[in-house]
């Protein structure tokens, strides 16, 4: 797996899962940028919590 430093994320789905997520974005009217970076912070913050101490974002 190619991690690069550019901040950009590729994902292969399946394409009946990327229009059933695509809708239920426009239904709450969020972006799919906006969502992932919301779920991705909740995600890790509640699954490593060290990683978001303030010694940590220095």
């Amino acid at each position: 797996m190619a991690i690069g430093e550019s901040g950009r994320i590729v994902l292969e789905i399946d394409p009946d899962l990327k229009k059933r997520l695509y809708a239920c974005l426009a239904l709450e009217q969020i972006t799919l940028k906006d969502w992932f970076i919301k779920t991705a912070e909740e995600s890790m913050k509640r699954k490593h919590p060290e990683i978001f101490t303030a010694k940590n974002k220095e």
